[in-house]
């Protein structure tokens, strides 16, 4: 065989949206804290993210995750969470996946009817609680960092799109939260390649209007994700959303960048800074269950469960719940004489390369 940089991998799917976990053939590297290994990989060895989120390993929607051991004793493992155009510090549907195959391949001992463990992300710390039954994980409950709204129906000013009202909040990255309804649209699966581009237009607009950082870690900046909200249209759900991630690196002065994709799940950190702007509008109560469906109307169930605070922004503490199912196992490599070993993207669906 003449593969190289051979990876094991384990693929599932957490409520409709992607998320590769990569559990064997990469070495450790240096860092005294899960984002300072995330910095590594970003400055040393993207190589790796490209070549698994890209074609033909990858698609624009795919997402990666690495195991590694924690630099916290606290911690039963550590992760590293990829995505197409960054690394973010902290991903719900990512966790729910990693958490599920390190307990169904036996990486960590599941216990039924439930198994507690601690991830180390890039944010920090997170609990973990696992439902178990029958050697399945039916249900992944994790407990964020905290979440806090910092703006709230802040206008931008959008190319094309004119004024458009904006909350800004962190739930483990800094998204804008915006309402559907400003553009016509119901967040339906038709509907995606409008909510795409519109998505990646305001985005735009946000990050060069409403700068802003994370008060405890200055290195994560700017809004890299949004939302587009609408209200539900199943009634297992209180609201409905649509989280749209970019595909590349847009320029502000060329809209053939702005070309994003839509998170299939119902998002989890984008949940979670839903929540701190409902809480912080007084529509949504400490320990009140919260039901958010994703663009295929699978849903998971949010909760605040504790008032904090966060420099000087007012935070809540919540919770997610949500599943992942096993979707394959695999070993990924290079061939020597591959032209793309790195990978590719191509306009028809990846926009502007």
């Amino acid at each position: 065989m003449r593969l190289t940089n051979l990876v094991q991998a384990i693929d599932l799917h957490a409520a409709g949206e992607h998320g590769r976990v990569i559990v064997g053939g990469v070495l450790d590297v240096p860092g005294k804290t899960m984002f300072e290994k995330m910095q590594y990989f970003q400055t040393h060895r993207d190589d790796l993210r490209l070549r698994m989120l890209r074609e033909p390993r990858g698609y624009p929607a795919a997402n990666c995750n690495l195991i590694l051991p924690p630099t916290d004793p606290r911690a039963d493992a550590g992760f590293i969470i990829m995505e197409q155009t960054e690394y973010v510090p902290m991903s719900g549907t990512n966790i729910i996946c990693t958490a599920t195959a390190l307990l169904e391949t036996g990486m960590l001992p599941m216990r039924e009817p439930y198994t507690d463990i601690v991830l180390e992300a890039p944010a920090g710390l997170v609990p973990v609680r696992a439902h178990c039954a029958n050697g399945k994980v039916t249900g992944v409950t994790f407990t964020n960092v905290p979440a806090f709204a910092v703006h709230l129906d802040t206008p931008v000013e959008v190319p094309q799109l004119g004024t458009v009202n904006v909350d800004v909040a962190w739930g483990g990255m800094f998204y804008f939260i915006a309402q559907a309804a400003q553009f016509g649209l119901k967040i339906s699966p038709d509907e995606g390649k409008d909510i795409a581009r519109i998505g990646e237009m305001i985005k735009a607009a946000v990050r060069e209007q409403l700068p802003v950082a994370h008060p405890d870690n200055p290195a994560i900046q700017n809004v890299t994700i949004g939302i587009l909200s609408a209200p539900a249209t199943t009634p297992d759900a209180d609201l409905k959303n649509a989280a749209i991630v970019s595909t590349n690196l847009f320029d502000w002065q060329n809209p053939a960048t702005w070309t994003g994709a839509l998170d299939r799940s119902p998002c989890g950190t984008g949940t979670c800074a839903q929540m701190a702007v409902l809480y912080a509008k007084g529509k949504l109560k400490l320990h009140q269950a919260f039901r958010h469906a994703g663009i295929l109307d699978t849903v998971f169930t949010g909760k605040l469960i504790q008032a904090t605070r966060v420099g000087s922004y007012h935070a809540v503490v919540p919770t997610i719940t949500g599943t992942a199912w096993l979707t394959g196992m695999a070993t990924y490599g290079v061939d020597p004489d591959d032209p793309f070993p790195n990978g590719f993207t191509i306009g028809d669906i990846w926009g502007a390369v």
